[in-house]
């Protein structure tokens, strides 16, 4: 660090900052160039020197613009020749359209206008000029990060948790509520029945006894319940495998009949 550490720093090296410019400092010389105005291409410097002088694009004079477009060209050959290749062509153009406006028109069919060389070129800056026109009113719109910030604050909270304070209608709408959704419980109690299968292969066996044929239907009594007539259905299933009753049938979808397998004594 020098010893004056108070003076302002001319430029800043590595992060270290400069007082003094050292003496082998080498500038080169395009780096000390001025460039006043900065175009984007040829035909943005066209559209510029029309601008600037008021001509009317519609009707530009090619001798007046092309000799201001070469002037231009010329001097930015001295320097960037890659970057004057690009307006080397745009000014091979307009010498052409000059040219062509030197000679006589060409002749065309009874009512019909000769074709203007300068109409393509005027047709490019047109389209030109409202690209850019667009674009500069987008970058014009408020963008985050440059024209605004997202306002951020930051509100320290209290450890203690503070609650509301209880308004007495509120608590009583609450009760209510509560009160008419118990209303709309209902409880009920489920008994359990016990059923014996050989209880019912007895009650099926008396219903038999004396009776030729009874049709099957006539074994179940709907009025007990559905658990009375599983458990039936499964005591006659069980009188049937043990050969204690017939289940017959006399044809296809004809009633089903249920009679005794023995005769008792």
């Amino acid at each position: 660090m020098p010893e004056v550490v108070d003076q302002v720093a001319l430029a800043r090296l590595y992060g270290e900052p400069l007082f003094a410019l050292p003496n082998d400092l080498y500038i080169p010389p395009e780096a000390l160039q001025v460039f006043l105005e900065a175009f984007e291409g040829p035909l943005d410097l066209l559209l510029y020197l029309i601008r600037k002088q008021n001509f009317n694009i519609l009707d530009i004079p090619m001798a007046g613009l092309t000799r201001q477009y070469l002037a231009y060209v010329d001097q930015v050959r001295r320097t960037n020749l890659e970057l004057a290749a690009e307006y080397l062509l745009m000014a091979a153009m307009l010498i052409e359209i000059k040219s062509r406006m030197l000679l006589p028109p060409k002749k065309v069919a009874d009512g019909e206008e000769a074709e203007d060389p300068r109409a393509e070129l005027v047709r490019r800056l047109l389209e030109y000029e409202q690209t850019k026109l667009q674009a500069a009113s987008i970058n014009a719109m408020p963008t985050y990060g440059r024209d605004f910030w997202k306002a951020q604050v930051y509100i320290e909270q209290s450890l203690k948790p503070r609650f509301p304070e209880m308004n007495v209608v509120d608590l009583r709408d609450a009760w209510a509520d509560i009160l008419k959704r118990a209303k709309l419980v209902q409880h009920h109690k489920i008994s359990r029945e016990e059923l014996s299968v050989r209880e019912h292969m007895s009650i099926v066996l008396r219903h038999l006894q004396g009776r030729q044929f009874v049709e099957f239907e006539k074994l179940f009594d709907v009025s007990r319940g559905v658990p009375v007539l599983i458990v039936t259905f499964i005591a006659l299933l069980e009188l049937g495998k043990e050969t204690l009753v017939e289940i017959t049938q006399a044809e296809a979808f004809a009633p089903i009949y249920v009679r005794l397998a023995y005769a008792p004594v």
